[in-house]
């Protein structure tokens, strides 16, 4: 069994990101030409072999334990580019704001991590085929004392959101459903986005106090949730909706050659084992 990543804050930082990335990028491509500086589309990438990918550093999507790499994103995006006779370099990024920069530079093709499809990215970007469905989820903790009631912290449904304080991923798209549940209740959700970190650093800065909420994916918390028993996540922030992978508006074919694989690639036995394996453990 593959091992899930430390949630500990300190595991996460940013400089060892970026030093994994190098490291990646190294020995799965070796010395390659640097990108166009604007996006490509199909004919290219295939001409050169190389497709250039960017993700998330996450208990679902990419990690890295010991010499072996892992993620439900990076297995799918492997088995595409075996699929198509290409070899890939995935960059892990924490920074939601970053991967869509480098996508409209043409520093990658596609972003593969868990994308909500929005109409806001609907309008600058082009999002595959639905790959997964999922949903936003408070991160807190638990309930304090025996019974909890005098807990003034704890978020027992959504109307308690009024006037508190939600961290999230800067630019992260849950930011607009949470404005939007503003409304619905009538009354101020307060946000803060943070640039530096990806969504396990906010998980454990609220399991050791330092943030009191945070917003993320279920399928993040679920699994943080079981190296971290001191947090709930049973306050739901948004409903289940689709998430896509996305590629520049400037790369439809290559949207049509992802989504004509996504569609036989799901109906298999290799995608609903990897499905297994990250979603579907019980």
């Amino acid at each position: 069994m593959v091992t899930r990543p430390n949630l500990r804050l300190a595991r996460y930082l940013v400089p060892v990101i970026i030093v994994l990335a190098i490291i990646f990028s190294i020995r799965q491509c070796g010395n390659q030409e640097k990108p166009s500086g604007h996006p490509r589309d199909y004919a290219a990438i295939a001409q050169e072999g190389i497709l250039r990918v960017a993700t998330e550093y996450n208990s679902i999507s990419f990690y890295v334990d010991g010499d072996t790499v892992s993620g439900f994103h990076y297995e799918l995006i492997q088995a595409f580019v075996r699929d198509k006779g290409l070899k890939t370099e995935i960059t892990p990024l924490m920074s939601f704001e970053e991967r869509l920069e480098g996508l409209s530079e043409g520093r990658y093709e596609v972003i593969a991590c868990g994308l909500l499809a929005t109409s806001e990215l609907k309008d600058s970007l082009l999002l595959t085929s639905p790959i997964t469905l999922n949903k936003q989820v408070l991160v807190q903790r638990k309930e304090s004392g025996e019974n909890g009631e005098n807990d003034s912290l704890y978020i027992r449904n959504q109307l308690d959101l009024a006037g508190r304080t939600l961290h999230v991923v800067k630019g992260s798209p849950s930011i607009l459903r949470i404005q939007n549940l503003g409304n619905e209740i009538g009354d101020t959700i307060y946000i803060k986005e943070i640039a530096k970190y990806g969504p396990e650093q906010l998980i454990s800065m609220v399991a050791h106090g330092d943030i009191d909420y945070a917003v993320c994916d279920e399928s993040i918390a679920r699994t943080a949730a079981d190296s971290i028993p001191q947090i709930d996540i049973n306050t739901a922030i948004s409903f289940t909706q689709f998430y896509s992978w996305a590629v520049s508006k400037q790369s439809p074919a290559l949207l049509d050659s992802l989504n004509t694989w996504l569609d036989k690639f799901q109906k298999g036995k290799e995608y609903r084992r990897i499905y297994k394996k990250y979603y579907d453990k019980k």
